[in-house]
């Protein structure tokens, strides 16, 4: 994790976040009694984690249900108080200043929408100028920009209510960037939408972070978003952050298995290729093509494709790395410490 805190976008140092929850008794004596003597319990949301993010970086925040990425969104934004430690995005305490610090930012929440229900959807975007404070003659060239990247211009004089989600998604996300916040906080902003839709919004997001260097911090439960657009990921469990780096770094940890699928010119015998990397690979074989399966750990992938060509006449070849759902599955269960 860098902690250089120079060009930092954000920098969040022992976070945490406690929530009383009121316990209670069962049946009508202990519902009597609860009027009078409620017994509240502590739930830890969020327990002390610290990171810092750079300008320019899209990070993928991952983690189960429950396990804080919500919560520490809401206090990253402003709309929820920390129980302790400390906040400063681009400078600001997001929720002691909270006024002047929502002008720099974007949100989105997927299930929920900053767009006016029963009004047009270019209406909704003019309030949002105003609001804003954002001229004349910059929100529109703005609005041409994102009307154009987001294909949004058949839907303007609709109202919201009559959007589909995907509509409704993308115009939130133009509605997000009206006042070109230099950071965007998107909390499941493609829950429930089809392929075309996600698709769509990935381009987006890569055209955002690419042209304006906008910092993103996107949660989501789509690996395949995070495998597509993000560099680095933090992953979050029971409040604590268990994992914070590349992609790359995550497909290293020990234990994790790696295949080369290879096409053969002729038939070989599966005991011929038992015998590769000394019996450290794993091998199915259905007439000419084998699936090689073994440990990074403990084959090297650039020794193992030698060996083959040495040994056999290859046609095609091609290496899968490991599954990034099935290695955040085994951090959550094993506790996996990188």
């Amino acid at each position: 994790m860098n902690t250089n805190a120079v060009n930092s976008a954000i920098s969040v140092k022992s976070l945490s976040k406690v929530f009383k929850t009121f316990k209670r008794r069962e049946g009508v004596k202990g519902a009597f009694i609860d009027l009078f003597d409620r017994h509240y319990t502590d739930f830890t949301a969020v327990d002390n984690i610290s990171f810092e993010v750079q300008e320019g970086e899209l990070i993928g925040y991952l983690g189960p249900n429950g396990a804080g990425k919500s919560t520490s969104i809401k206090m990253l934004t402003g709309i929820l108080q920390p129980s302790a430690g400390e906040i400063k995005v681009n400078g600001y305490e997001p929720f002691t200043q909270r006024r002047e610090y929502t002008r720099h930012i974007g949100v989105v929440f997927g299930q929920r929408t900053q767009l006016w229900w029963d009004i047009a959807v270019n209406e909704s975007f003019k309030l949002l100028g105003r609001i804003y404070g954002v001229e004349d003659s910059e929100f529109k060239r703005r609005m041409d920009e994102l009307i154009g990247v987001l294909d949004i211009g058949e839907i303007l004089q609709t109202p919201v209510r009559k959007l589909s989600l995907g509509q409704r998604i993308r115009c939130d996300l133009a509605a997000s960037l009206i006042h070109r916040p230099k950071i965007l906080f998107l909390d499941e902003p493609t829950i429930g939408l089809d392929a075309v839709a996600k698709d769509s919004v990935r381009k987006f997001l890569r055209h955002i972070n690419q042209e304006f260097k906008t910092t993103v911090l996107l949660t989501t439960h789509d690996l395949k978003e995070i495998e597509e657009l993000c560099q680095r990921i933090m992953i979050l469990d029971k409040g604590k952050i268990v994992f914070d780096g590349s992609i790359d770094r995550i497909r290293k940890i020990p234990g994790l298995e790696r295949r080369v699928v290879v096409d053969l010119r002729t038939e070989v015998s599966l005991e011929e290729l038992n015998k590769l990397c000394q019996g450290k690979v794993r091998v199915e074989l259905t007439v000419r093509k084998a699936v090689l399966t073994y440990q990074q750990d403990e084959v090297e992938t650039v020794d193992l494709i030698k060996e083959l060509l040495e040994k056999f006449q290859i046609v095609d070849l091609s290496v899968e790395d490991p599954d990034i759902e099935q290695i955040i599955m085994r951090i959550y269960r094993e506790g996996i410490e990188l």
